[in-house]
């Protein structure tokens, strides 16, 4: 009986330093910013100064933050990783980071369902209302697209997910970084509203939480995306 509080306690401290390695990999929290203070943290997530501190100091220790007495705790400028370099652009190296993440994200959004939170929820539907009115204008909707993504990744509550998906950058939504001359005359245009219709398919899957139709429907969207930007190149098979 003596050992269950502190158990608790290191499963508060995970949670909470999961919660805010998702903010800092997301951006929420950009390099050289200060989190908030322990008070505030102890306010909004409900936990001891104790739990606080152990969080803090593991995200000291993977190397995230660093604390300086008497001021604060700040996000550190994270280091490049030497993993992903990814050539895309050309035709082959959009088929392949788009294979890629057929597997990858297939599996986040399977993850995503069945553990999204309702403010996660909010953030999805908020990047895909972005995503259509700049697509409405006639604007790029490259960002919102991406966000809705890594917002995916980041419902899995597996920080890897978020890393992975980071390591890729621009790589993630490549259609505007391949020669036009291989892009077979694509209506972008066209192409976002398609890929938008894909997207309310994934979130409301995922709102449902049904894991089988969330991982379907990315799989669609992607070889689809693969198919409008790449028409004559070899595929994967149609989830059709």
């Amino acid at each position: 009986m003596a050992s269950q509080p502190r158990k608790r306690s290191h499963t508060r401290a995970h949670d909470l330093v999961s919660d805010l390695t998702q903010r800092i990999l997301l951006g929420t929290f950009k390099p050289g910013d200060k989190l908030p203070s322990e008070s505030s943290i102890v306010r909004e997530q409900g936990v001891s100064r104790t739990v606080v501190r152990e969080a803090l100091s593991k995200l000291q220790a993977s190397g995230l933050v660093e604390t300086r007495h008497g001021v604060g705790t700040f996000v550190l400028e994270r280091q490049r990783q030497a993993g992903l370099h990814l050539g895309i652009e050309t035709a082959v190296g959009v088929r392949q980071v788009l294979e890629l993440r057929i597997g990858i994200e297939g599996q986040a959004a399977a993850l995503a369902a069945l553990r999204r939170t309702d403010e996660q929820m909010r953030r999805m539907r908020q990047a895909l209302d972005d995503y259509q009115d700049l697509a409405a204008a006639g604007d790029s909707c490259i960002e919102a697209d991406r966000r809705f993504h890594l917002l995916i990744a980041e419902a899995t509550g597996n920080v890897y997910f978020t890393e992975v998906m980071n390591q890729l950058g621009r790589a993630m939504i490549p259609r505007d970084r391949i020669d036009p001359a291989e892009r077979a005359g694509a209506n972008l245009a066209r192409h976002a509203y398609l890929a938008n219709l894909e997207h309310e398919a994934i979130l409301n899957a995922i709102r449902r939480q049904d894991p089988d139709a969330a991982r379907a429907a990315i799989w669609l969207h992607l070889a689809n995306s693969r198919d409008r930007l790449l028409p004559d190149i070899g595929s994967v098979a149609h989830a059709r």
